[in-house]
């Protein structure tokens, strides 16, 4: 009975490997399978494990041989490994896909901004708006040049003679008349003297032929004596008159350069220049000091000579000077050069300043702005107020409490001038924004600081 059932075994076993090694594998993985299919079902992901079942087939050897056994047993735990490997590579793949949705997934939406926050009005100062109103606009050229005296002198001496003393220094206040400076008087006081002289001789002889002339006049009335004889009385009378004139010029002449002698102020000024010293020896025309007067200034500026046609007698000029911080000078143009400057396409302009406080000074350089002509009031806003958007001017008003974008077409613009002609886009009255809003969009909300609480 053992022998029987040794060789049932044995061809039980020989139809076992007939059958095929795929028959025996699933055979022997199926409870397996059907293990795993329950385990990734139950956790929600899909099963592999049929598909790694089926991936690596062994035959089955006979059973009846002891050899067989232990190569079948061998097999089994290798299979084992393989199936432990398997699902280590499933878990990895699983675990990569999770990670990849995640980072494809992307940051979480970041949460809405505060609605208050976006609404919330803005707040403008006072000096942030301006009003479209009418104003008188000008235009203006700039200008530059240095400032100088209307009146100034060179004091020069007229006689010769030894500087005796100088009375003044530079930067001293002289009025008309004041002595500057005395030269040596004793060479002309002695010619005066003898002028002198010369005059009363002359009026003594002509005192003698006063009465030799009155006495012939009389003996020829009488017929004592011929005409000629009377005529000769009355030339020589004649003579003494002439003779006595010519003394008299003579010593007025004498006077005159005793007087000179005593150097003079010729107008009311300030010393610049002191240009001799007691001791020294002066010629005729030789320069003692020189006197400015600074109660009127002249500023001579270059003005291009396309500009001279808009340039006219009696124009306002503005300028500021260093040193007097913003402080700004007043003056009218005097006067048009008739010929431009030499190796210069510029003609210059006199404009005569008043200078009462005498704060300006010959020498200083002045820079400022020619009122050409000025317009009728037209509107016009600030300068500031308008912006640019792709070469298109463009501003922004406070309307109701809300900010709008108002395109609008400007007139000439000027240079540095502080308000704008609005030709259209805009109406008197409306209000204008000043200051820079950023990035501010039309139809925000705004209010002027204090009116909100004037309002209520």
């Amino acid at each position: 009975m053992g022998v029987a059932v040794k060789n049932g075994a044995r061809q039980q076993a020989k139809a076992f490997n007939e059958q095929g090694s795929e028959d025996a594998t699933a055979a022997v993985q199926a409870p397996s399978a059907e293990g795993t299919a329950a385990w990734t079902e139950a956790d929600g992901i899909p099963s592999i494990a049929p598909s790694i079942a089926k991936i690596a087939p062994f035959p089955v050897r006979d059973a009846g041989s002891s050899q067989d056994a232990q190569s079948i047993s061998t097999e089994a735990r290798s299979m084992n490994s393989w199936r432990s490997k398997s699902w280590i590579l499933a878990l990895l793949v699983i675990v990569a896909g999770v990670v990849a949705w995640l980072v494809l997934r992307g940051p979480s939406a970041p949460a809405p901004a505060d609605p208050s926050a976006a609404t919330a009005p803005m707040e403008l100062a006072g000096v942030d708006v301006a009003a479209v109103e009418a104003r008188v606009l000008s235009r203006s050229l700039p200008l530059s040049g240095s400032m100088s005296p209307v009146v100034q002198a060179t004091v020069k001496s007229k006689v010769s003679g030894e500087v005796e003393q100088v009375t003044v220094r530079e930067g001293q206040d002289v009025g008309q008349g004041d002595v500057i400076a005395r030269i040596d008087t004793r060479n002309l006081q002695a010619q005066y003297d003898r002028e002198q002289a010369a005059v009363e001789k002359a009026r003594a002889d002509l005192g003698l032929a006063t009465l030799n002339r009155d006495k012939n006049r009389s003996l020829l009335e009488q017929h004592y004596i011929s005409q000629n004889t009377y005529e000769a009385t009355e030339s020589a009378y004649a003579g003494m008159v002439a003779s006595l004139k010519l003394a008299e010029a003579q010593a007025r002449v004498a006077k005159i350069s005793l007087d000179d002698a005593v150097i003079r102020a010729p107008f009311t000024g300030t010393i610049s220049r002191r240009l001799v010293q007691p001791g020294e020896k002066v010629s005729s025309d030789m320069s003692v000091v020189t006197l400015v007067d600074l109660r009127q200034m002249l500023l001579e500026a270059a003005v291009p000579a396309a500009d001279i046609p808009s340039v006219l007698i009696g124009q306002k000029a503005r300028f500021k000077v260093g040193g007097f911080g913003d402080r700004e000078f007043e003056g009218e143009i005097q006067r048009i050069n008739p010929v431009t400057t030499d190796g210069s396409r510029a003609i210059t302009i006199y404009i005569a300043v008043a200078n009462a406080d005498r704060a300006l000074k010959g020498g200083m350089f002045a820079q400022g702005d020619l009122t050409l002509e000025s317009t009728q009031p037209v509107l016009s806003i600030p300068a500031p107020a308008v912006r640019d958007d792709a070469g298109m001017p463009f501003v922004y008003t406070l309307q109701d409490g809300k900010i709008t974008h108002r395109p609008v077409t400007l007139g000439p613009i000027v240079k540095g001038s502080a308000y704008v002609e609005v030709r259209n886009g805009l109406n008197a009255g409306e209000r204008v924004i000043v200051a820079s809003i950023g990035d501010v969009k039309s139809g925000a909300s705004a209010f002027v600081r204090g009116e909100q609480a004037a309002n209520r």
